[in-house]
């Protein structure tokens, strides 16, 4: 049981830096965003014709993939500092091992992390601390605090 909570306290200090550096990465393609508001709204200073032409559709595809790219990528950053926080109150078991999933896709860091973490959440002793705890949890919702 300590090896399980060792292991959990891990996975979110790793989580929460996993989580830093996808964010950070995500902001790379800012570059490609500049570049694609630029040919879009102001042609003439990257070379191109002041009127509307193939330089516009070139920039909107920049803006547009670059948008989404660096959406995509914060949203992951934030799951999974989010599940590295659920992993720490062992809330959200099934969140945990969604983002886990995902962070697989997340060469290499990610991979390493994700496969590591659904291999200590499918753990039945690491279910059962989740359970627990969502037992203890329920328990207390709703009840006043005694005045002793």
């Amino acid at each position: 049981m300590d090896q399980d909570k060792e292991h959990l306290r891990l996975l979110t200090i790793f989580h929460y830096i996993v989580g830093g550096i996808t964010a950070l990465c995500a902001c790379f393609p800012l570059i490609h965003l500049v570049i694609g508001l630029t040919l879009v709204f102001a042609p003439d200073r990257m070379g191109g014709s002041a009127h509307p032409g193939p330089d516009r559709l070139v920039g909107w595809m920049f803006t547009l993939l670059a948008g989404v790219f660096i959406i995509l990528g914060w949203a992951l950053a934030i799951s999974t500092a989010y599940a590295g926080r659920c992993l720490a109150r062992r809330q959200k078991h099934t969140f945990c091992l969604v983002v886990a999933g995902a962070n697989c896709l997340n060469t290499p860091i990610g991979t390493v992390l994700g496969v590591f973490t659904i291999i200590v959440l499918v753990r039945p002793s690491v279910k059962e601390l989740f359970t627990a705890n969502q037992r203890e949890s329920s328990d207390t919702v709703g009840t006043w605090p005694s005045s002793t």
